[in-house]
């Protein structure tokens, strides 16, 4: 069936004018410290350990970005074991389900898996060579899986059953970055070249166009609440902002750091609490709370940090796992 594909500028459905309102966040005094513990990556901070995911067996898997590998924390042994990628694939992030791990080739325009039980590899190429730098992938719940492209500028949609790959195209330098699925299993894309956020369509493909209130705001990752908010992080602007798809409207607060925090990754707990990580030396663990529309945590990073990229709740533990510059993988442990 062929689908339809709306423009995200030109044709797309805009929801209606957003207002901004913002808030001063409690000082630092007021705010609980977050229990964090980060584990040295053997293979050392020269090879970009990032972007950490929990698998179905509790293993805490990760990509060596600048490494050209994939690799595992076992949390319960702290043991970690590698899978060297093919080379120039670069490998940018990744996701885990029973079929395996799933990553974005950022170098040589391709979507992998890997089989950990026999180490056999399944290359999925881009039908598009101006996709040549796969981001950030997340999986759907029938089995696909969605991501974007930043500097190629498209959101894929990749059916490894059918081994069929569909790219939407974005406006070139609109740089697609931070994806999240919400209730329905539509994803949504923050365009970080831009003020702008869409929603696909899961099965039509279609694209929906939503503006954040301030024309400078470059939205970097994303989140969404049960009550179907999705938030974002202004990394030029230092600020955590929130959009109702049910009123169209939209909600900034300055974030504890300030204007030059420069927010990056960022996820929610099972409680609808938003935590990310602010920039600088050192970087800073930030939690909010929706309900009651405050800052309630602010803790260092005790290794720096250096760059916090991006990071993953796990429910089943109810902790947060995240990656370094530094060259660590970390663990903070939300309070309840």
């Amino acid at each position: 069936m062929t689908r339809t594909v709306v423009h995200a500028l030109i044709v797309a459905t805009l929801f209606p004018a957003t207002a901004t309102v913002a808030t001063s966040p409690a000082s630092a005094q007021e705010m609980k410290a977050v229990d964090i513990k980060e584990y040295p990556v053997p293979w050392g901070a020269q090879t970009r350990p990032r972007d950490p995911y929990v698998g179905p067996d509790g293993k805490v898997w990760f990509v060596g970005q600048q490494g050209n590998y994939v690799a595992f924390f076992d949390p319960d042994t702290e043991q970690f074991r590698q899978f060297e990628l093919e080379e120039g694939t670069f490998p940018h992030n990744l996701v885990v389900d029973e079929r395996g791990v799933w990553y974005a080739g950022n170098r040589n325009a391709r979507v992998g898996r890997l089989d950990p039980a026999t180490g056999e590899f399944e290359i999925f190429p881009m039908p598009d060579p101006a996709a040549r730098d796969p981001h950030t992938l997340v999986l759907h719940p029938d089995g696909t899986l969605w991501f974007t492209v930043q500097n190629g500028a498209f959101i894929g949609h990749l059916d490894p059953v059918a081994k069929q790959t569909h790219l939407i195209k974005m406006p070139d330098r609109s740089r697609p970055y931070g994806i999240k699925l919400d209730a329905q299993g539509n994803p949504w894309v923050v365009l970080f070249g831009t003020n702008r956020m869409v929603k696909i369509d899961h099965g039509t493909h279609e694209v929906t166009s939503v503006d954040l209130p301030a024309p400078e705001a470059r939205p970097r990752r994303i989140a969404i609440t049960p009550d179907q908010r999705v938030w974002w992080v202004d990394y030029a602007l230092g600020q955590l902002g929130a959009y109702d798809p049910k009123t169209g409207q939209s909600r900034t607060w300055d974030s504890p750091g300030g204007a030059r925090s420069q927010p990056y990754a960022m996820d929610v707990d099972d409680r609808g609490r938003i935590w990310y990580v602010e920039g600088g030396s050192p970087n800073h663990f930030v939690g909010f709370d929706p309900a009651t529309e405050s800052f309630i945590s602010n803790t260092p990073l005790p290794s720096g940090g250096g760059t916090v990229r991006h990071m993953m709740f796990d429910p089943r533990t109810r902790q947060i796992w995240f990656g370094t510059d530094t060259g660590n993988i970390g663990r903070a442990v939300v309070p309840q």
